[in-house]
């Protein structure tokens, strides 16, 4: 299967139907207990993603799974409440989905958010941490297969792949934000079980800073078809083994949920700022 532009266009074509002719230029996929920012949206257009032909479902836990259009700090935005993971079960060319259709309807700028769990001992669950860069290890991609030449190159370059200028601006919003927020290296694991306490151990020593089990699929799609990126990582939990206690989700969303208001405040004003 070639997951190019004809293959996504009756999914863009659907989408656009249903929005009035409404045109987003900044794109936005919330993580695991952050899905209270989509409330702040002004004038909402909801559309599940199980009515969008040729696309996927969400079947995470907290995951809403639908797009919400509308304005946000003064944006106009295309959010993703609800994403795909590899351990639901999607190849990782299907996994390209969400951020070609995004392409297709104009977007220009993305942000990207997830739920994670903190590997430098010196970070705190309840903080935030800018991604500068991610560490993938497990050999297979999105842009695996047959190249769809009509978002990007078969060999592309991955020096750059989250936006300095986008980083800088959260930055600087970071010095007004009432949360503490860090800047680090994600490091992919792929789910659904945690790391455990020896991986962790390993990804520290490679230069990881915060594990988890999304966004660099994303990534690796939005830079592919030239859109910039800024990611977070709302750090959930400590990572197995940094404390001597057993992770669970119920944690993670707990944590996330109570920092979220704060965190989606800092959010907003990087928004605003972009």
């Amino acid at each position: 299967m070639k997951y190019d532009r004809a293959y996504f266009q009756p999914s863009v074509d659907y989408i656009k139907s249903r929005l009035g002719g409404f045109e987003p230029k900044l794109g936005l996929i919330l993580g695991s207990g952050l899905g209270g920012l989509a409330a702040k949206i002004e004038d909402p257009i909801e559309v599940a993603y199980k009515d969008i032909p040729n696309f996927l479902l969400s079947t995470a836990p907290d995951h809403a799974g639908k797009f919400i259009f509308g304005t946000l700090a003064g944006k106009r935005m295309m959010c993703m409440s609800g994403r795909f993971h590899f351990y639901e079960g999607y190849a990782y060319e299907q996994l390209t989905a969400p951020v070609r259709v995004m392409k297709m309807m104009g977007v220009e700028r993305l942000i990207i958010t997830n739920a994670a769990g903190a590997v430098n001992e010196s970070f705190r669950p309840g903080e935030v941490m800018i991604i500068k860069d991610h560490i993938k290890m497990t050999g297979a991609s999105p842009m695996c297969g047959p190249n769809a030449d009509d978002f990007g190159p078969r060999f592309f370059d991955m020096t750059r792949v989250y936006d300095k200028g986008m980083i800088a601006v959260a930055k600087e919003c970071a010095k007004r934000a009432k949360i503490k927020v860090n800047e680090g290296v994600y490091f992919f694991f792929t789910g659904p079980q945690y790391e455990t306490p020896a991986e962790v151990r390993a990804a520290r020593i490679l230069g990881g800073d915060a594990v988890g089990m999304s966004t660099v699929t994303e990534v690796l799609t939005a830079s592919h078809c030239g859109i910039p990126v800024l990611g977070f990582s709302m750090l959930s939990n400590m990572a197995a083994g940094v404390l001597d206690q057993p992770l669970s989700s119920e944690e993670v969303i707990e944590t996330a949920e109570k920092a979220g208001p704060q965190f989606a405040e800092y959010l907003m004003d990087v928004i605003r700022n972009l």
